[in-house]
């Protein structure tokens, strides 16, 4: 049997912030493994308890969105090598405004509540993105997310605001408007100087990773600590990952996140080759020198993967089964699909709609299921297939497994053979 929660439950955590050609040589028929018994344990007990839930709102159900990316600003101050907005074969964003409106706003945020209490959700996360969000100044900023709030004022529905910064523009005039409107903070850290300012430099080539360091310290004073959500960090081969992770826990996040680069089959990732992984040797090394340690931060992708193999949902899109899509709206009020799918090609992500004229109900499923080699596997109901993203390829579309299929495959087990069904989960650092 394989092993699969494709119609397990799962929900997303609010604010825990915010895609194969030819034989990899792996077999779908293999033996009963732990996660496999856990699997069919898992898959029984939800079938049972499929009745109506009693309550008048509650999560949302199989494919209603519930996480929305906002784009409040389309540039940026930084000049990211590997940036997937500024460097892919997408560039809808040279023809979007800048910033945010006012009617889009109200549009918005009229929608977010018709969705929010035609499909009776309990809540609703927006993660105020970018570009680089900040860029639309303190004023603007103040705006949107009064007007967010204000419309959910008297709606059953929870609205989980939180915003994903580069960190050099944030001040303490940033941080009291975030605190007022109750906006939980991302800053994007690779490491330490070294592995930060590898790539994420000014367009100048001047390193950032000071500005986002002191950034980080006001974010840290007791003022502002109940702001602080986590730190997101991009994977870099040339970085050590015990190092780059030390460097993190440095700044003392609740939670810190690492992101494989987006990649595809026609535009693979640095450093692979058809006989390794390196991706999961990386995180292998990083995930062992973690859980060694009682005493430790959230990791999104390691919590994850522990809850995973355990039978439990995951925390991140990018891993299970997703239980609803994210979708993005840009500047102009357009309504697009997951932003990582700007990668694969030109309006991959476009739905034709905009929040002026259209709910988010009108949002159609893609049909891109993953291929029978993904659904096939006794691993899918870990990995979901990877990112959808990572699937493509331009002969083929989507309908291919991950281009990190083995990076995964390696990962899955590695935690699988460490935690087994037991694990001990991680205490967060005291402060």
């Amino acid at each position: 049997m394989k092993y699969s929660l494709r119609h397990a439950k799962q929900q997303n955590i609010a604010n825990e912030t915010y895609g194969y050609v030819g034989d990899l040589g792996f077999k779908a028929s293999v033996p009963a493994t732990p996660i496999l018994v856990r699997s069919r344990r898992l898959h029984a007990e939800r079938n049972r308890r499929r009745t109506p839930p009693p309550h008048p709102v509650g999560p949302p159900g199989p494919g209603v969105p519930h996480h929305f990316v906002v784009k409040v600003h389309s540039r940026c101050n930084l000049a990211c090598h590997y940036c997937y907005v500024y460097r892919s074969p997408d560039t809808s964003w040279r023809t979007r405004p800048r910033a945010l409106s006012s009617p889009v706003t109200h549009h918005l945020s009229r929608r977010l509540v018709e969705h929010g209490e035609r499909h009776r959700l309990s809540d609703i996360a927006v993660t105020l993105h970018g570009g680089e969000p900040l860029l639309v100044g303190h004023r603007r900023l103040d705006a949107i997310a009064g007007t967010l709030r204000r419309a959910f004022h008297r709606s059953p529905t929870a609205l989980h605001l939180s915003v994903q910064t580069n960190g050099v523009l944030l001040d303490t005039a940033f941080l009291e408007i975030l605190a007022r409107h109750r906006v939980a903070v991302g800053v994007s850290l690779d490491g330490d100087a070294e592995a930060h300012d590898r790539y994420r430099r000014h367009a100048s080539g001047r390193g950032s990773h000071r500005q986002v360091g002191e950034a980080l310290a006001l974010l840290n004073r007791p003022r502002f600590r109940g702001l602080y959500g986590g730190l997101l960090c991009r994977v870099d081969l040339a970085n050590d990952p015990v190092r780059t992770y030390e460097a993190l826990r440095a700044h003392a996040p609740p939670m810190v996140d690492f992101l494989l680069p987006h990649a595809t089959w026609d535009r693979p990732p640095p450093g692979t080759s058809p006989a390794r992984a390196p991706y999961a040797d990386w995180l292998i090394e990083a995930f062992d020198h973690w859980h060694a340690r009682a005493q430790r931060p959230r990791v999104r992708t390691f919590d994850s993967l522990v809850r995973l193999v355990q039978g439990e949902a995951s925390l991140t899109e990018d891993l299970g089964e997703p239980p609803s899509p994210v979708l993005v709206v840009e500047t102009d009020g357009a309504i697009e699909l997951h932003d990582s799918l700007k990668i694969a090609y030109e309006g991959a992500g476009a739905t034709g709609l905009n929040v002026s004229e259209h709910g988010f109900d009108r949002v159609r499923p893609t049909g891109d299921s993953p291929c029978s080699t993904c659904v096939d596997c006794p691993l899918f109901g870990v990995c979901g297939g990877g990112m959808r993203a990572h699937r493509h390829r331009a002969d083929s579309g989507f309908a291919n497994p991950s281009v990190y299929c083995r990076d995964l495959q390696k990962l899955i087990r590695h935690v699988d053979r460490r935690v087994g069904s037991n694990s001990t989960p991680a205490r967060p650092t005291e402060h």
